[in-house]
């Protein structure tokens, strides 16, 4: 074993945020060995100068970055998203494609498949899989994505594609008696979400039964919460077994609301970033799905004025519900670690920095700006 410790850090675990204590990993093993109250003698050290010591952030929803997305299909652009992401605290991902043609959506799949294995050693974030958003959407709902590529859902083709594939968003009142969705609860693990969707309550919460765990972008792109047509918002926030993803940009969603999605959601409330080829770039012109999107400030629009993803980073939307709600530091960390953890099914080995989980930890200001970023029990990010 070859053990550092990291001190002087503000520990966030699932449960609270703990002083004084040590944390032990094995930089061989690239495992978590536990908490400790002294150190040995000649022990290797990393001092946080009283930072946050947190889980490495997952985002299961991200296009793009830093000028690349997904759908490129390039192995060297998902790499660089990859390494990009590490400096926001990100240890893992869901390279995430959207509604293309289909022959554009296996491109990006076999791009993204033959990089999963080398991404478990490489110094940028793990691939996990694919979050394929789309192309088995409804068109009323489709916001950026582009209405001639959009298909029937297809349960076969997903699960063919199930190595890759982690989690689908999809309309459920596009998938006749609920077929596609049903196949998939019963036949894979992969993640059934419901977005860009325009079901009704009682659509959503059938769906909720048939195999839906999961609620793409909550409020965006979805028939809305009103007092007699609850709607697909309604549902996410009234089924147990539904978790839900936040764009915490202060943009998408009203940062009052915030609050409100974790006292309803808890444990099932996930911090996203949807992020697209525009995020971390200068203000300007660039493209989503083979459509222009235009970057200016944090807000990413088509020439319509229609909403396009996001520039969020994954970091800064912890710092942003931090910001703007009471949340306890811990429940915060967890939206964006334990937490997706848990809906794509990857909790045993990630989400928290509990012994014998991989060594994906971040040291974070209070800001949440990144001090450092391990992997497996590898530095592959020092500010």
């Amino acid at each position: 074993m070859a053990l550092t410790y990291i001190t002087n850090g503000k520990i966030v675990l699932p449960d609270s945020v703990v002083c004084g204590k040590i944390l032990a990993f094995d930089t061989e093993s690239g495992k978590i060995c536990g908490i400790v109250d002294e150190l040995p003698a000649n022990a290797n050290v990393i001092d946080a100068a009283g930072n946050y010591v947190a889980p490495g952030l997952i985002d299961i929803h991200i296009h793009g970055y830093l000028g690349e997305d997904t759908c490129d299909a390039k192995p060297e652009g998902i790499k660089k998203m990859a390494y990009g992401v590490a400096k926001n605290g990100v240890t893992s991902f869901l390279p995430t494609t959207m509604t293309v043609s289909k022959e554009e959506i296996v491109a990006a799949l076999n791009a993204v498949r033959s990089l999963k294995e080398e991404s478990k050693t490489w110094g940028g974030a793990e691939i996990l899989g694919v979050h394929a958003e789309g192309p088995f959407i409804n068109p009323s709902k489709k916001g950026a994505q582009a209405e001639a590529n959009i298909l029937k859902p297809d349960a076969d083709f997903i699960i063919e594609n199930a190595d890759i594939i982690t989690s689908v968003t999809l309309a459920p009142e596009m998938d006749e008696g609920h077929a596609c969705i049903k196949k998939l609860a019963a036949e894979s693990d992969v993640l059934v979400s419901m977005g860009h969707t325009d079901a009704t309550f009682d659509e959503a919460m059938s769906a909720a039964k048939d195999g839906v765990n999961h609620a793409t972008h909550l409020f965006n792109a979805m028939s809305a919460l009103a007092h007699r047509n609850p709607g697909v918002v309604g549902a996410a926030l009234a089924s147990d077994n539904v978790s839900v993803e936040v764009i915490a940009d202060t943009f998408h969603i009203n940062p009052g609301l915030y609050s409100i999605v974790a006292k309803v959601k808890g444990d099932k409330m996930v911090l996203i970033t949807d992020c697209t080829r525009a995020g971390g770039m200068p203000d300007g012109e660039y493209d989503l799905g083979g459509q222009p999107i235009f970057l200016k400030g944090i807000e990413c629009r088509l020439a319509d004025g229609t909403i396009a993803g996001s520039v969020l980073k994954l970091n800064n939307a912890v710092k942003n519900v931090l910001d703007h709600t009471a949340l306890p530091a811990n429940e915060v960390f967890k939206m964006a670690s334990l937490n997706p953890a848990k809906a794509i099914h990857c909790d045993s080995r990630l989400g928290s920095l509990e012994a014998g989980k991989d060594a994906d930890i971040i040291i974070a200001d209070e800001n949440i700006n990144i001090i450092r970023t391990i992997k497996k029990g590898k530095t592959i990010y020092e500010a």
